[in-house]
């Protein structure tokens, strides 16, 4: 009996483990948290570039992975690849912008 109760604690231990790490993040793969935190700055900073008059019109496709911003797309001018990357940064919880427009 009390080999039994170690070997279904010795499970139980690994199967917490498991799960722990299962939602722990690494290099390549956010964990759950910090997911829905960069879920949250990607609206935002698509929202501010919305929001300003003079990017509006442009596509402008935006991505985040624990806290780094990355825009790409297209704009009209080198102005604008300015004023969204400044946008971007503006926003809370931006860590860094790495930005990938392309004016054409």
């Amino acid at each position: 009996m009390a080999k039994r109760h170690r070997i279904l604690s010795f499970l139980i231990c690994i199967g917490l483990i498991a799960v722990f790490l299962g939602c722990a993040s690494t290099q390549k793969r956010e964990g759950t948290g910090e997911y829905l935190d960069d879920s949250a700055i990607t609206t935002k900073v698509k929202a501010a570039i919305f929001n300003d008059p003079s990017l509006k019109v442009f596509q402008i496709n935006v991505e985040t992975f624990k806290g780094e911003v990355q825009l790409s797309g297209f704009v009209d001018s080198a102005q604008s690849v300015k004023k969204a990357g400044e946008v971007a940064r503006s926003v809370g919880g931006v860590k860094s912008v790495k930005n990938n427009l392309i004016v054409k």
